[in-house]
């Protein structure tokens, strides 16, 4: 069951201290757009503190000391507790189409347009964002080579305000709408056509490579 008693009308100061003792995956499996704004949501009491599957047990006690209440289980509903793991571009089917790197909240991804990406496994925070977008199926999660823990948490939630901070600056001669993330993305979705023929075409190599093994 969902703890929701954490006092309403809770502080800017509250919700900081909150924030500071999420893992700042930013997967959004708390079914929040990432952990300051969960981290708002406890404050105000309309989220429980059990709700981060990447946090499991250890975020839910260190929560419950800051608020002064009992532990309780992981929400279910929100998943199980993950194996910490990372992502990892397949080479020979990446076709560079940026969207991984759009989809990664703490700039974990680097690359350019129509060359391949590589993902910088040390700052990947497993947050599984970036698999969907790919329209080659060409990043599979693996096992992380490290113990998350509050110094990999605080240089992830920097990455994260630092990369939220540059998309809020409108480029030069854009409109400020464009600076918006969510509207970057749906500008990346329109490029879609013209990429098109390109991911056939990748497609059609992928296919023969795979025939030629």
């Amino acid at each position: 069951m969902t703890d929701l008693t954490t006092p309403r009308h809770g502080s800017h100061d509250l919700v900081g201290k909150i924030n500071a003792l999420l893992p700042q995956t930013q997967c959004r499996r708390c079914g929040y757009a990432g952990c300051r704004p969960y981290a708002e949501a406890i404050a105000r009491g309309e989220a429980g503190i059990n709700q981060c599957p990447p946090g499991g047990s250890h975020t839910i006690e260190r929560l419950a000391g800051l608020l002064g209440r009992r532990p309780v289980p992981l929400d279910s509903r929100y998943g199980a507790e993950p194996l910490s793991h990372t992502a990892r571009v397949i080479e020979e089917l990446c076709i560079g189409c940026t969207k991984c790197i759009q989809a990664c909240p703490v700039d974990a991804i680097l690359g350019a347009a129509k060359h391949m990406h590589t993902v910088l496994q040390d700052l990947c925070t497993g947050c599984d964002l970036c698999l969907l977008p790919c329209p080659m199926d060409c990043i599979e999660m693996i096992p992380a080579g490290l113990n998350w823990d509050q110094t990999h948490a605080d240089a992830a939630r920097a990455r994260f305000e630092a990369r939220n901070e540059r998309l809020a600056i409108p480029t030069e001669n854009a409109p400020v709408a464009k600076a918006d993330p969510t509207a970057r993305l749906a500008e990346i979705e329109r490029d879609s056509l013209r990429r098109k023929a390109e991911i056939a075409a990748a497609i059609a190599r992928t296919r023969n490579h795979r025939n030629l093994k």
